[in-house]
């Protein structure tokens, strides 16, 4: 019951990244590079090749099982960093609060899971449990 619990948690919890990193790459990777220009960051271009890439890369190697604690603690850090920048409720206008804040809390709970995998691992039904 365990490793299907972890199989289905994986699932859940990577199908989001692999499905916004796949809609970088396919539906305009410039649109993301100009959301993150306008947050003042450099380079935004490779910035966003790199968030695109860590989702979708991070996002099949957590749902394949494979390299799962390395993967989840990378998307751990991708999500640390989008929190940070993109629902910082703390320093948005009043409007805006309660949205930022719930979409806060949902990235914790988001990073809470990978920790969780990284704790425990994939499970026996990955690539790593068939591994050994």
């Amino acid at each position: 019951m365990n490793n299907l619990a972890l199989l289905i948690g994986r699932w859940a919890l990577a199908t989001a990244f692999v499905v916004s990193g796949a809609g970088k790459f396919l539906g305009g990777i410039e649109g993301v590079a100009g959301t993150l220009a306008a947050k003042g960051l450099p380079y935004a271009m490779p910035l966003a090749i790199v968030a695109a890439a860590v989702e979708l890369g991070g996002g099949l190697l957590v749902v394949l099982g494979f390299q799962t604690r390395l993967a989840a603690l990378a998307l751990i850090v991708f999500t640390i960093a989008a929190t940070y920048l993109f629902h910082n409720f703390w320093a948005v206008d009043p409007a805006q609060y309660q949205a930022q804040f719930v979409h806060f809390l949902k990235n914790l709970s988001i990073i809470g899971g990978f920790l969780v995998l990284v704790a425990a691992g994939p499970g026996r039904i990955s690539v790593d449990g068939a591994r050994g």
